[in-house]
């Protein structure tokens, strides 16, 4: 499980979900676009639901469990950028059964 760090906050998440998420807020604030970024607790059950603005002025930090970079999966990456563009904001969602790029090679 990787951290999301923001401002003062840390999310525990999936590292391979992390990973996917920072591509998709590096696109976005290097455009200088804010945004919220939306995801619940526990999705299968009525648990908790986290909304937080996404904004170049707040310190954000990706902190990974594991070493590796995971492979990266285009189609995903392009769904949650598309939702990030709405109102609602970057809702996180399941990767589903689209087929990831090759993992990088770290030297």
């Amino acid at each position: 499980m990787g951290v999301l760090h923001y401002g003062t906050r840390d999310f525990t998440l999936d590292d391979r979900l992390l990973a996917h998420l920072q591509v998709v807020i590096a696109l976005k604030l290097r455009r200088s676009e804010s945004f919220f970024l939306a995801w619940t607790d526990k999705p299968d059950t009525d648990g908790g639901r986290f909304v937080v603005w996404i904004d170049n002025g707040i310190p954000i930090f990706c902190e990974y469990e594991a070493a590796g970079i995971p492979s990266i999966n285009r189609d995903w990456i392009d769904a949650l950028a598309a939702s990030a563009a709405t109102n609602y904001g970057l809702q996180i969602t399941p990767e589903g059964d689209v087929q990831p790029l090759p993992p990088v090679d770290v030297l």
